[in-house]
Protein backbone atom coordinates (compact mmCIF):
# COMPACT_ATOMS: atom_id res chain seq x y z
CA UNK A 1 0.00 0.00 0.00
CA UNK A 2 1.04 3.25 -0.42
CA UNK A 3 1.33 5.86 2.49
CA UNK A 4 -2.20 7.54 2.48
CA UNK A 5 -3.61 4.49 1.42
CA UNK A 6 -2.50 2.93 4.97
CA UNK A 7 -4.38 5.89 6.58
CA UNK A 8 -7.39 5.76 4.66
CA UNK A 9 -7.78 2.34 5.56
CA UNK A 10 -7.14 2.48 8.93
CA UNK A 11 -9.45 5.44 9.56
CA UNK A 12 -12.50 3.29 8.42
CA UNK A 13 -11.55 1.12 11.23
CA UNK A 14 -9.94 -1.78 8.59
CA UNK A 15 -6.42 -3.38 8.48
CA UNK A 16 -3.43 -2.04 6.11
CA UNK A 17 -0.34 -4.39 5.62
CA UNK A 18 1.66 -1.76 7.76
CA UNK A 19 0.50 0.76 10.42
CA UNK A 20 1.02 3.97 9.71
CA UNK A 21 3.16 6.57 11.15
CA UNK A 22 2.55 10.26 11.58
CA UNK A 23 3.51 12.90 14.30
CA UNK A 24 1.74 16.35 14.69
CA UNK A 25 5.05 18.24 15.54
CA UNK A 26 8.83 17.61 14.81
CA UNK A 27 11.17 19.86 16.56
CA UNK A 28 14.37 21.08 14.77
CA UNK A 29 16.86 19.14 16.56
CA UNK A 30 14.99 15.51 14.51
CA UNK A 31 15.73 17.20 11.72
CA UNK A 32 19.45 17.92 11.55
CA UNK A 33 19.97 14.77 13.84
CA UNK A 34 18.34 12.48 10.60
CA UNK A 35 19.00 15.06 7.33
CA UNK A 36 22.69 16.09 8.69
CA UNK A 37 22.16 19.33 8.33
CA UNK A 38 20.84 22.83 9.85
CA UNK A 39 16.96 23.21 9.71
CA UNK A 40 14.40 25.87 10.26
CA UNK A 41 11.69 24.02 10.69
CA UNK A 42 10.25 24.60 14.14
CA UNK A 43 13.34 25.85 15.61
CA UNK A 44 12.17 27.89 18.28
CA UNK A 45 13.97 31.18 19.35
CA UNK A 46 16.55 30.68 16.25
CA UNK A 47 13.46 30.73 14.04
CA UNK A 48 11.81 33.48 15.72
CA UNK A 49 15.12 35.64 15.53
CA UNK A 50 15.85 34.67 12.08
CA UNK A 51 12.14 36.19 11.27
CA UNK A 52 13.64 39.58 13.02
CA UNK A 53 16.09 39.68 11.33
CA UNK A 54 13.94 39.72 7.90
CA UNK A 55 14.49 35.72 6.74
CA UNK A 56 11.29 35.39 6.15
CA UNK A 57 12.42 33.49 2.53
CA UNK A 58 15.05 31.46 3.79
CA UNK A 59 12.98 29.99 6.20
CA UNK A 60 10.16 29.13 3.66
CA UNK A 61 12.44 27.54 1.79
CA UNK A 62 14.11 25.72 4.59
CA UNK A 63 10.25 24.28 5.18
CA UNK A 64 9.42 23.44 1.86
CA UNK A 65 13.00 21.69 1.25
CA UNK A 66 13.27 19.77 4.87
CA UNK A 67 9.42 18.39 5.51
CA UNK A 68 8.99 16.46 2.96
CA UNK A 69 12.41 15.13 2.87
CA UNK A 70 12.32 14.07 6.88
CA UNK A 71 9.05 11.83 6.16
CA UNK A 72 10.88 9.92 3.41
CA UNK A 73 13.89 9.60 5.52
CA UNK A 74 11.71 8.33 8.71
CA UNK A 75 9.43 6.26 6.76
CA UNK A 76 5.95 7.89 7.43
CA UNK A 77 2.76 8.31 6.22
CA UNK A 78 1.59 11.34 7.56
CA UNK A 79 3.23 14.86 6.87
CA UNK A 80 1.50 17.52 9.04
CA UNK A 81 2.11 20.61 7.23
CA UNK A 82 0.44 24.52 8.26
CA UNK A 83 0.25 27.78 7.15
CA UNK A 84 3.59 30.34 6.59
CA UNK A 85 4.32 34.08 7.29
CA UNK A 86 3.60 35.79 4.58
CA UNK A 87 5.66 37.43 2.19
CA UNK A 88 7.66 40.54 3.37
CA UNK A 89 6.62 39.39 6.95
CA UNK A 90 9.56 41.07 9.13
CA UNK A 91 8.46 41.72 12.51
CA UNK A 92 10.56 44.07 15.02
CA UNK A 93 12.31 42.27 17.33
CA UNK A 94 11.77 42.39 21.22
CA UNK A 95 13.42 44.58 23.24
CA UNK A 96 16.60 41.89 24.78
CA UNK A 97 16.75 42.43 28.39
CA UNK A 98 19.08 39.61 29.04
CA UNK A 99 20.64 36.33 27.50
CA UNK A 100 17.06 34.66 27.56
CA UNK A 101 14.53 37.24 28.47
CA UNK A 102 12.35 39.95 25.95
CA UNK A 103 9.97 42.45 26.89
CA UNK A 104 7.51 43.80 24.40
CA UNK A 105 5.78 47.13 23.81
CA UNK A 106 3.17 46.42 26.06
CA UNK A 107 5.24 44.98 29.42
CA UNK A 108 5.00 41.83 28.54
CA UNK A 109 8.18 39.53 29.82
CA UNK A 110 9.06 36.50 28.03
CA UNK A 111 11.64 34.34 28.51
CA UNK A 112 13.09 31.57 26.36
CA UNK A 113 13.01 27.82 28.03
CA UNK A 114 15.63 25.99 29.04
CA UNK A 115 13.80 22.93 28.16
CA UNK A 116 12.35 23.77 24.64
CA UNK A 117 14.33 26.85 23.80
CA UNK A 118 10.56 28.44 22.56
CA UNK A 119 10.48 32.22 23.49
CA UNK A 120 7.60 31.75 26.65
CA UNK A 121 5.52 34.34 28.51
CA UNK A 122 7.09 35.08 32.30
CA UNK A 123 4.95 37.75 32.96
CA UNK A 124 2.07 39.57 31.14
CA UNK A 125 0.87 42.91 32.05
CA UNK A 126 -2.89 42.61 33.14
CA UNK A 127 -3.40 46.28 34.30
CA UNK A 128 -6.30 47.35 33.00
CA UNK A 129 -7.54 43.63 31.97
CA UNK A 130 -11.94 43.29 31.98
CA UNK A 131 -13.70 40.53 30.98
CA UNK A 132 -15.80 40.47 27.56
CA UNK A 133 -19.61 41.09 28.56
CA UNK A 134 -22.43 39.33 26.49
CA UNK A 135 -22.78 42.39 24.35
CA UNK A 136 -19.66 42.63 23.13
CA UNK A 137 -18.98 38.87 22.43
CA UNK A 138 -22.49 39.33 20.47
CA UNK A 139 -21.20 42.15 18.43
CA UNK A 140 -17.97 40.45 17.68
CA UNK A 141 -19.75 37.33 16.57
CA UNK A 142 -22.46 39.81 14.42
CA UNK A 143 -19.54 41.39 12.52
CA UNK A 144 -18.09 38.13 11.79
CA UNK A 145 -21.30 36.86 10.20
CA UNK A 146 -21.81 40.07 8.63
CA UNK A 147 -18.22 39.97 7.32
CA UNK A 148 -16.39 36.71 7.20
CA UNK A 149 -12.68 36.75 7.36
CA UNK A 150 -11.09 36.75 3.83
CA UNK A 151 -8.74 33.75 2.81
CA UNK A 152 -5.30 34.86 3.65
CA UNK A 153 -3.03 36.02 0.59
CA UNK A 154 -1.23 33.38 -1.48
CA UNK A 155 2.15 33.94 0.18
CA UNK A 156 0.96 32.49 3.51
CA UNK A 157 0.08 28.88 1.61
CA UNK A 158 3.25 28.66 -0.04
CA UNK A 159 4.84 25.54 2.12
CA UNK A 160 1.61 23.83 1.90
CA UNK A 161 1.13 24.23 -1.41
CA UNK A 162 4.54 22.89 -2.23
CA UNK A 163 3.86 19.54 0.09
CA UNK A 164 0.54 19.02 -1.05
CA UNK A 165 1.97 19.44 -4.66
CA UNK A 166 4.80 17.13 -4.10
CA UNK A 167 3.00 14.66 -1.47
CA UNK A 168 -0.31 14.23 -1.89
CA UNK A 169 -0.57 11.25 -4.35
CA UNK A 170 1.36 8.79 -2.05
CA UNK A 171 1.16 10.76 1.60
CA UNK A 172 -2.12 11.45 3.63
CA UNK A 173 -1.39 15.91 4.51
CA UNK A 174 -2.21 16.84 7.98
CA UNK A 175 -2.73 20.41 9.27
CA UNK A 176 -2.87 21.45 12.94
CA UNK A 177 -5.24 23.79 13.51
CA UNK A 178 -6.53 26.14 16.28
CA UNK A 179 -8.80 24.06 18.90
CA UNK A 180 -11.98 24.61 21.00
CA UNK A 181 -11.19 23.92 24.81
CA UNK A 182 -12.69 24.94 28.08
CA UNK A 183 -14.30 28.37 27.80
CA UNK A 184 -11.10 29.96 29.45
CA UNK A 185 -10.77 33.69 29.08
CA UNK A 186 -8.70 36.23 30.23
CA UNK A 187 -4.29 36.98 29.25
CA UNK A 188 -3.33 34.85 31.94
CA UNK A 189 -3.94 31.19 33.09
CA UNK A 190 -4.71 32.00 36.75
CA UNK A 191 -7.56 34.69 35.09
CA UNK A 192 -8.77 32.41 32.70
CA UNK A 193 -9.30 29.16 35.31
CA UNK A 194 -10.64 32.58 37.47
CA UNK A 195 -13.04 33.69 35.12
CA UNK A 196 -13.93 29.85 33.95
CA UNK A 197 -15.32 29.37 37.64
CA UNK A 198 -17.01 32.66 38.32
CA UNK A 199 -18.25 34.42 34.82
CA UNK A 200 -22.01 34.12 33.85
CA UNK A 201 -22.98 30.92 32.01
CA UNK A 202 -23.87 33.28 29.17
CA UNK A 203 -20.51 34.85 28.79
CA UNK A 204 -18.68 31.76 28.48
CA UNK A 205 -21.54 30.51 26.02
CA UNK A 206 -21.27 33.34 23.72
CA UNK A 207 -17.63 33.69 24.06
CA UNK A 208 -17.14 29.52 23.03
CA UNK A 209 -19.31 30.37 19.89
CA UNK A 210 -17.16 33.44 18.53
CA UNK A 211 -14.00 31.10 19.34
CA UNK A 212 -15.96 28.37 17.21
CA UNK A 213 -17.27 30.39 14.00
CA UNK A 214 -13.62 31.80 14.07
CA UNK A 215 -12.59 28.56 13.48
CA UNK A 216 -15.10 27.49 11.39
CA UNK A 217 -14.36 29.98 8.48
CA UNK A 218 -10.70 27.93 8.09
CA UNK A 219 -12.46 24.72 7.24
CA UNK A 220 -13.38 25.92 3.54
CA UNK A 221 -9.58 27.35 3.26
CA UNK A 222 -8.11 24.29 4.15
CA UNK A 223 -10.40 21.94 2.22
CA UNK A 224 -9.01 24.27 -0.98
CA UNK A 225 -5.60 23.74 0.06
CA UNK A 226 -5.99 20.11 -0.18
CA UNK A 227 -5.23 18.38 2.72
CA UNK A 228 -7.09 15.53 4.39
CA UNK A 229 -7.36 16.09 7.90
CA UNK A 230 -7.75 19.07 9.98
CA UNK A 231 -5.99 18.38 13.75
CA UNK A 232 -7.59 21.16 15.97
CA UNK A 233 -5.04 21.63 19.07
CA UNK A 234 -6.63 22.72 22.49
CA UNK A 235 -5.50 20.62 25.58
CA UNK A 236 -8.28 19.86 28.57
CA UNK A 237 -6.75 18.46 31.07
CA UNK A 238 -3.02 18.20 32.81
CA UNK A 239 -1.55 14.90 33.92
CA UNK A 240 -3.69 14.36 37.06
CA UNK A 241 -6.96 15.12 35.01
CA UNK A 242 -9.12 17.89 33.54
CA UNK A 243 -8.86 21.42 33.94
CA UNK A 244 -12.52 21.86 34.51
CA UNK A 245 -15.89 19.55 35.27
CA UNK A 246 -17.37 18.06 32.45
CA UNK A 247 -19.93 19.29 32.44
CA UNK A 248 -18.63 22.69 31.17
CA UNK A 249 -17.61 21.16 28.26
CA UNK A 250 -21.03 19.92 27.50
CA UNK A 251 -22.84 22.69 27.79
CA UNK A 252 -20.75 25.01 26.24
CA UNK A 253 -18.31 22.89 23.87
CA UNK A 254 -19.46 19.45 22.46
CA UNK A 255 -22.35 21.23 20.73
CA UNK A 256 -19.91 23.39 18.97
CA UNK A 257 -17.39 20.50 18.53
CA UNK A 258 -20.02 18.90 16.88
CA UNK A 259 -20.86 21.17 14.24
CA UNK A 260 -17.40 22.13 13.45
CA UNK A 261 -17.03 18.18 12.33
CA UNK A 262 -20.20 18.39 10.65
CA UNK A 263 -18.87 20.88 8.51
CA UNK A 264 -15.38 19.71 7.73
CA UNK A 265 -16.74 16.07 7.07
CA UNK A 266 -19.09 18.44 4.50
CA UNK A 267 -15.86 19.21 3.11
CA UNK A 268 -14.19 15.74 2.99
CA UNK A 269 -11.87 16.80 5.70
CA UNK A 270 -11.01 13.92 8.63
CA UNK A 271 -11.10 15.71 12.42
CA UNK A 272 -8.02 14.20 14.52
CA UNK A 273 -8.25 15.48 17.89
CA UNK A 274 -5.12 16.74 19.43
CA UNK A 275 -5.03 16.61 23.33
CA UNK A 276 -2.90 16.06 25.93
CA UNK A 277 -3.57 14.97 29.77
CA UNK A 278 -6.04 12.49 31.49
CA UNK A 279 -8.62 13.02 30.18
CA UNK A 280 -11.16 9.79 30.51
CA UNK A 281 -14.10 12.13 31.37
CA UNK A 282 -14.44 14.10 28.24
CA UNK A 283 -13.73 10.90 25.66
CA UNK A 284 -17.64 10.18 25.72
CA UNK A 285 -18.24 13.96 24.54
CA UNK A 286 -15.52 13.44 21.96
CA UNK A 287 -17.25 10.79 20.43
CA UNK A 288 -20.28 11.77 20.53
CA UNK A 289 -19.13 14.91 18.78
CA UNK A 290 -17.89 13.19 15.62
CA UNK A 291 -14.09 13.38 15.79
CA UNK A 292 -12.16 10.63 13.64
CA UNK A 293 -9.42 10.42 16.15
CA UNK A 294 -7.62 10.77 19.13
CA UNK A 295 -4.11 12.12 19.22
CA UNK A 296 -1.33 13.24 21.74
CA UNK A 297 -2.52 10.15 24.09
CA UNK A 298 -0.54 10.79 27.34
CA UNK A 299 0.27 7.62 28.37
CA UNK A 300 2.39 8.93 31.40
CA UNK A 301 -0.97 10.70 32.35
CA UNK A 302 -2.95 7.63 33.07
CA UNK A 303 -4.19 7.15 29.33
CA UNK A 304 -3.56 3.22 28.73
CA UNK A 305 -3.69 2.06 25.11
CA UNK A 306 -5.53 -1.06 26.06
CA UNK A 307 -7.98 0.26 27.84
CA UNK A 308 -8.52 2.94 25.48
CA UNK A 309 -8.91 0.44 22.61
CA UNK A 310 -11.09 -1.46 24.72
CA UNK A 311 -13.46 1.48 25.30
CA UNK A 312 -13.35 3.52 22.49
CA UNK A 313 -11.36 2.60 19.31
CA UNK A 314 -14.65 1.27 17.57
CA UNK A 315 -15.65 4.97 17.59
CA UNK A 316 -12.20 6.71 17.51
CA UNK A 317 -8.71 5.75 15.58
CA UNK A 318 -6.41 6.48 18.43
CA UNK A 319 -2.88 7.68 17.06
CA UNK A 320 0.17 7.27 19.51
CA UNK A 321 2.45 4.90 21.93
CA UNK A 322 5.59 5.87 22.20
CA UNK A 323 6.29 7.67 25.18
CA UNK A 324 7.80 11.31 24.92
CA UNK A 325 9.59 10.77 28.69
CA UNK A 326 11.09 7.51 27.26
CA UNK A 327 12.41 9.10 24.07
CA UNK A 328 14.15 12.13 26.03
CA UNK A 329 15.20 10.42 29.23
CA UNK A 330 14.78 6.44 28.35
CA UNK A 331 16.36 3.44 26.48
CA UNK A 332 16.06 1.75 23.02
CA UNK A 333 14.85 -1.04 25.15
CA UNK A 334 12.39 1.54 26.53
CA UNK A 335 11.32 2.26 23.44
CA UNK A 336 10.66 -1.16 22.59
CA UNK A 337 8.47 -2.24 25.33
CA UNK A 338 6.21 0.98 24.36
CA UNK A 339 5.73 -0.06 20.78
CA UNK A 340 5.40 -3.21 21.44
CA UNK A 341 2.13 -2.62 24.08
CA UNK A 342 0.82 0.59 22.02
CA UNK A 343 0.97 -1.64 18.49
CA UNK A 344 -0.16 -4.73 20.41
CA UNK A 345 -2.93 -3.32 22.02
CA UNK A 346 -4.07 -0.49 19.77
CA UNK A 347 -3.64 -2.17 15.74
CA UNK A 348 -5.64 -4.70 15.65
CA UNK A 349 -8.45 -4.09 13.18
CA UNK A 350 -7.31 -1.17 12.20
CA UNK A 351 -8.06 2.15 14.33
CA UNK A 352 -4.41 3.19 15.09
CA UNK A 353 -1.77 5.47 14.00
CA UNK A 354 1.93 5.09 15.58
CA UNK A 355 3.58 8.11 17.18
CA UNK A 356 4.69 9.79 20.08
CA UNK A 357 2.63 10.39 23.05
CA UNK A 358 2.87 14.20 21.80
CA UNK A 359 5.56 14.76 19.41
CA UNK A 360 9.00 14.64 18.51
CA UNK A 361 10.93 16.90 20.84
CA UNK A 362 13.34 19.04 22.13
CA UNK A 363 15.89 16.38 23.50
CA UNK A 364 14.67 13.05 21.69
CA UNK A 365 18.31 10.79 22.07
CA UNK A 366 18.87 9.57 18.44
CA UNK A 367 19.20 6.20 19.58
CA UNK A 368 15.59 6.09 20.45
CA UNK A 369 14.39 7.64 17.28
CA UNK A 370 16.49 4.67 15.22
CA UNK A 371 14.80 2.45 17.51
CA UNK A 372 11.55 3.75 17.36
CA UNK A 373 11.41 3.75 13.40
CA UNK A 374 12.62 -0.30 13.75
CA UNK A 375 10.17 -1.06 16.23
CA UNK A 376 7.72 0.00 14.09
CA UNK A 377 8.88 -2.20 11.16
CA UNK A 378 9.04 -5.16 13.72
CA UNK A 379 6.15 -5.14 15.12
CA UNK A 380 3.75 -3.48 12.79
CA UNK A 381 2.86 -5.61 9.91
CA UNK A 382 -0.40 -7.23 9.76
CA UNK A 383 -1.63 -9.31 10.88
CA UNK A 384 -0.40 -7.90 13.87
CA UNK A 385 1.99 -10.52 16.47
CA UNK A 386 3.31 -9.13 19.08
CA UNK A 387 4.74 -10.66 22.21
CA UNK A 388 2.20 -9.91 24.98
CA UNK A 389 3.35 -6.35 27.02
CA UNK A 390 2.02 -6.30 30.86
CA UNK A 391 -0.59 -3.96 31.49
CA UNK A 392 1.44 -0.51 32.00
Amino acid sequence: MLPRQRVETTLRHHEPDLVPWGEHSIDYNIYEMTLGRESWVHAKIKETRGLWDGRRDEIVEGYKRDVPELVRALGMDIVTVGMNPPAGHHPSALERVDEVTYRDGHGNIFRVSSATEQLMPYKINTEGYEPPTVGQLQEQIERLESEPPAKPEDSCWEVMRHVVSEMKETHWINTCAGGLGFPAIGPTDEIRYMNMALLEPEVLSKWTELQAKRLMCQLPWLAEEGVDSVMPCADLGSSTGLFGQPSLLAQHVQPWWAEYNRRAHELGLKVLKHCCGRIWEALPLICDAGFDGYEGIQASGGMDMAELKAKFGDRLTLWGGVWNEHLILGTPEDIDEDARYAIGHGAPGGGFIYGATHSLAMGTKPENLEEMQRARERYGTYPIRVPEVAAR
